[in-house]
């Protein structure tokens, strides 16, 4: 059986560290039916009206109307949603912003997937911090507002109770199975790791690991590495003053000129282009305060 791919880098936009964008399904929309995924930002998603279920780590959830549901980087989750008039706000974060901010570390909620559904006063709060937060992105506020209203959201969402879930399994999935080697590449960016030592991380041999990594991710581990430690370069590319070559070695490249060259085939600009965009941006941002 072949299955879809199941995970890309969300690209967000040059010198952004959030998407926030509303989303409305018509009454006559069809179902959507079940798509395990999962992806290099964390995710945020306040339902207005909703009905179905939300999975993530094998434990499946009901949705309802209220409801929220939060995901970490890099853990699969699948939406299953009913037909009918639904809508959403859907926050995509940057992983390092959620580090960052130290949030893990001083509420363990935010280093699972959980679905929570707050009282009356908590979902007012949490709304209006969502309203806010789609003005400031939409309106090209600076990052530094833009993440102080992500963390001022997510403080308030991992105070909301957490609802328990419908039912679980025990059987680890195959994503799960490839998990650590996609964790040792976002912890250790700057140390090159090729498919055997992957696949052992995995406790997988090569051939399976590399077959089944394929499957699920649309292209080889090779390919999924590199276009990771491309986007955070480009991240820190556009959020801090490092060096050209500090970041390529920083990100496991061989040379500076390596590392511009495929930068280049990714996002059709070189590093220094990219950076001169972001910054330009996010001067744009701060003269309309």
């Amino acid at each position: 059986m072949v299955l879809r791919p199941i995970c890309e880098p969300v690209e967000l936009p040059i010198g952004a560290s959030v998407i926030a964008e509303r989303v409305t399904v018509a009454a006559d929309a069809p179902e959507i039916g079940s798509f395990r995924h999962f992806h290099d930002v964390a995710e945020l998603v306040l339902f207005g009206r909703v009905r179905g279920e939300f999975t993530a780590d094998g434990a499946r959830h009901p949705l309802r109307d209220g409801s929220i549901v939060f995901v970490p980087s890099m853990r699969h989750h699948d939406y299953a949603l009913e037909r009918g008039a639904m809508d959403w706000l859907l926050v995509q974060i940057d992983p390092f912003v959620v580090e960052s901010l130290g949030l893990s570390d001083r509420l363990p909620a935010l280093a699972r997937p959980f679905r929570a559904l707050p009282d009356r006063r908590g979902r007012e709060r949490i709304e209006m911090l969502g309203e806010w937060l789609v003005e400031a992105v939409g309106g090209g506020a600076p990052s530094s507002i833009v993440e102080r209203i992500v963390e001022l959201l997510l403080l308030a969402v991992a105070e909301a109770p957490q609802t328990a879930p419908a039912a679980r399994s025990e059987v680890p999935t195959h994503s799960e199975r490839l998990l650590p080697a996609l964790e040792r590449l976002r912890t250790a960016p700057s140390d090159p790791l090729d498919l055997e030592t992957a696949a052992t991380l995995c406790r997988l041999s090569p051939a399976y690991f590399s077959r089944r990594f394929r499957q699920l991710f649309g292209m080889t581990f090779t390919d999924y590495s590199r276009v990771h430690r491309l986007h955070l370069a480009a991240r820190r590319l556009a959020g801090s003053g490092a060096g050209i070559a500090e970041i390529a070695f920083g990100v496991g490249f061989s040379s500076p000129a390596h590392f511009s060259a495929r930068f280049r085939e990714r996002f059709g600009m070189t590093p220094r282009e990219y950076r001169a965009s972001a910054r330009a941006r996010a001067t744009q941002g701060r003269g309309t305060e």
